[in-house]
């Protein structure tokens, strides 16, 4: 089930968008990190979003064929590299190219049909199907209702970060 690029553990958000995937994951990594964890996170964006803006220097530098362009400050990196052909990222292959090196854990935002540990988010309110009948992949589902799920998944509450941190800290990131 590990991705094979994967050199820490690796745990998904998986959901229909408009859940909450990010707003939990604001608040579930500063809990996770005030328990020494360091956390890594890609996430899964829309096909054409824009990192630089239109009318600054790395901006133009990109349009004008440079890939990758690489932006850097004494506070953080950006390195901006453009697909082409356009083909849509595997997770695995996006792993060889992110610096695990320093890091505890590696949280993922989408990339919900490939084949790695998740947890569902599921809102009751949204009618969306639920992703664990034909993901088993998933192994805890986080939703704002109780709901009648499998003995062999953890059900955690949606609105209770410091929960899901637990579970992560003591269930996942402790198994044998």
């Amino acid at each position: 089930m590990a991705m094979q690029n994967a050199q820490i553990p690796v745990l998904g958000f998986a959901a229909f968008s408009g859940t909450g995937k990010t707003t939990l994951l604001t608040e579930l990594i500063p809990i996770l990190k005030n328990q020494g964890l360091r956390i890594g996170l890609i996430k899964h964006g829309h096909h054409d979003f824009e990192i630089d803006q239109p009318g600054k220097d790395s901006f133009r530098l990109r349009k004008a064929g440079a890939s990758p362009v690489m932006l850097i400050s004494s506070r953080r990196r950006a390195i901006i590299t453009e697909i082409i052909p356009e083909t849509e990222p595997g997770l695995d292959d996006q792993l060889k190219l992110f610096d695990q090196s320093e890091l505890d854990l590696l949280l993922i935002e989408g990339f919900k049909a490939e084949k790695f540990p998740k947890i569902e988010l599921h809102r009751c309110s949204l009618n969306k199907p639920l992703l664990y009948p034909n993901d088993p992949d998933i192994i805890a589902v986080a939703s704002d209702d109780e709901l009648a799920v499998p003995d062999y998944l953890i059900q955690l509450n949606i609105n209770r970060p410091d929960l899901i941190a637990e579970f992560i800290l003591h269930r996942f990131l402790t198994k044998p």
